[in-house]
This record gives C-alpha cells, sequence and structure tokens, in this order.
C-alpha cells in the first residue's frame, strides 16, 4: 500500500467501508482488472481525490466567476456547486476506470484467443491430464493475457490444492474476457460428461479462426473508406483550402493576415488532431487492436 492510499484509508476507511456496500460491483471490477487494492481501499482513495479537487476547484472558479459576474455571492455559490460536480463527476470516474481495464484486457485476450485455442488444442491432444496441458501452454505458449489466465488457473490447483473443476470455475469467475469464458465452460463440461477434450478445443479453434478471418475481412474493408475517406477530406481538402485562401489573400491584401492565420491553424491544429483521431479509429476497429 502506497504513502496517499495509507493515507485515504486513515482519513475514510471507515465511509470507504460503508460504501463498498452500495457499489458491490466494484470488488469484482477490481479483481477482473487485477488491480492489487480492496474495494474499502480503492473507495476511500476515491473520496480523497475528489475531496482534494474540490479544495483545488473552489478558490480557482471563485477568482474566475468573480473576474466574469463582478459578483462575490453568485461566485461563490457558483464555484461551490461547480466544485461539487466536478468532484462527483471525480468519483464516478474512479468507479469506471477499473471497467477501462477490464474492457481492455478483455479485447487484449480476445485477439490472442484464437491462436492460443490452437495451441491449447495441440497440448490437449497429446492425451497429457488437463493441469499438465495448462502448465505446458502457461509456460511456453507466449500468448500474453490468455498465457496469465491459464497460469493463475494451474496456480490455484499447484499452490492452493484445489480441483481441476474448482479451478476453471474460478477462472470463470476472474476472466473478463466473454469468449474466454465460454471456452473455460466448455472444458468444465466435457470435463465432467467424460467427453473428447483435445475434439472440442480443436473445433472451438475452428469456429474462433473463422471469426477472426471474418473480421479480419471486415477490418480490410473498412480501412479502404478510411483511406478513401482521409484522403479526400483531409488532404485534397486541406490543399483545396490552402489555394484557395492564398488565391484570395492575393485579391484582398486586407485580409492576408487573418488567412495565414487560418492556414497556420488548418495546416498545424486541425490536420494533426484530425489525423490523430483517424489513427485512433483505425486502431480500434483493428482486430487486434493494434
Amino acid at each position: 500500500m502506497d504513502l496517499y492510499t495509507r493515507l485515504a484509508f486513515r482519513l475514510f476507511g471507515e465511509i470507504g467501508e460503508k460504501a463498498s456496500t452500495y457499489f458491490s460491483d466494484i470488488k469484482l471490477d477490481l479483481k477482473k482488472s487485477r488491480m492489487k487494492i480492496s474495494a474499502q481501499e480503492y473507495l476511500s482513495k476515491a473520496i480523497l481525490t475528489s475531496f482534494f479537487i474540490f479544495l483545488i476547484m473552489m478558490p480557482v472558479l471563485s477568482f474566475l466567476f468573480g473576474i466574469v459576474f463582478q459578483s462575490f455571492m453568485f461566485s461563490f455559490i457558483s464555484s461551490i456547486t461547480a466544485s461539487i460536480f466536478i468532484s462527483v463527476g471525480l468519483f464516478f470516474l474512479f468507479l469506471n476506470y477499473p471497467k477501462l481495464i477490464i474492457k481492455e484486457r478483455a479485447k487484449k485476450i480476445d485477439a490472442a484467443l484464437p491462436f492460443a485455442s490452437l495451441y491449447l488444442s495441440t497440448a490437449a491432444s497429446s492425451k497429457l491430464p488437463i493441469y499438465k496441458s495448462f502448465e505446458t501452454f502457461a509456460k511456453f505458449s507466449g500468448y500474453g493475457p490468455v498465457s496469465e489466465e491459464i497460469s493463475l488457473i494451474t496456480n490455484d490447483m499447484k499452490t492452493f490444492g484445489l480441483d481441476v473443476n474448482t479451478a476453471l470455475e474460478r477462472g470463470v469467475e476472474r476472466t473478463p474476457s466473454k469468449s474466454f469464458k465460454e471456452i473455460l465452460w466448455g472444458i468444465l463440461s466435457t470435463i465432467r460428461a467424460g467427453g473428447d477434450l483435445a475434439v472440442y478445443l480443436k473445433e472451438k479453434a475452428r469456429n474462433l479462426m473463422e471469426d477472426y478471418r471474418r473480421r479480419f475481412y471486415e477490418y480490410s474493408h473498412s480501412l479502404t473508406i478510411f483511406i478513401e475517406i482521409y484522403l479526400t477530406l483531409i488532404v485534397i481538402g486541406a490543399i483545396f483550402f490552402t489555394i484557395l485562401t492564398a488565391i484570395i489573400s492575393g485579391i484582398m491584401l486586407g485580409g492576408a493576415t487573418d488567412i495565414v492565420f487560418m492556414q497556420f491553424i488548418l495546416i498545424f491544429l486541425f490536420i494533426p488532431i484530425i489525423s490523430i483521431m483517424f489513427m485512433y479509429l483505425v486502431k480500434n476497429s483493428s482486430p487486434g487492436g493494434e
């Protein structure tokens, strides 16, 4: 526990404990996001941070509102109201931060899962016990978050002495990925039914690869559209605007300074921002998120 968390826990630990009963989802979110902090500590930290923001924003907003409205009472009341809203908003951002980590982690797991399932089906085909297959996968597969999830399952069996069924159930509860959760449930059902695990994993890997190919095909078409939009609206549009404003500035000498300023804003501010937005859009639409 770091110094800031200890301070928050000391000041608002009791409030955080009471608040954890109202925000029951935060416990599971912290567990899935791998944030090594209890719900009570995390809520205490969120409350302390919101309180600090309130103390900082209130005098700043009072000063700014005082300059704008020239009224002490109105500025004071407005600054308190705005500071409360900002602090409450920050508190709820704190509550949703683990969900963002979970979403990003689930995306990484889903991206690696088609290839990881092939490796896992190959390991299961060797007729090794499920524990050994998982241990081999966790050590040598190198599929990042999927390997970490499998490693936690093997750790439950090896370190805590849990049986395979219980360890898989804990893995289902822990993983943020819906697809990986379905695989673990399928493995658990196959083991309980005495079925062929290798056949199940092979079929599951085939379905995941088909889905990956479909998503990659859709991404390639979307990427073509993105490139056409970018070239048409941004590159050609910027060139056309620059030429047009240059011609206008030659005709209207009095407004040349304003036109040069507009060109500066377009080239050094507008185009980079739009380009970054396009890069973010292309990255997020990728099947692998890369």
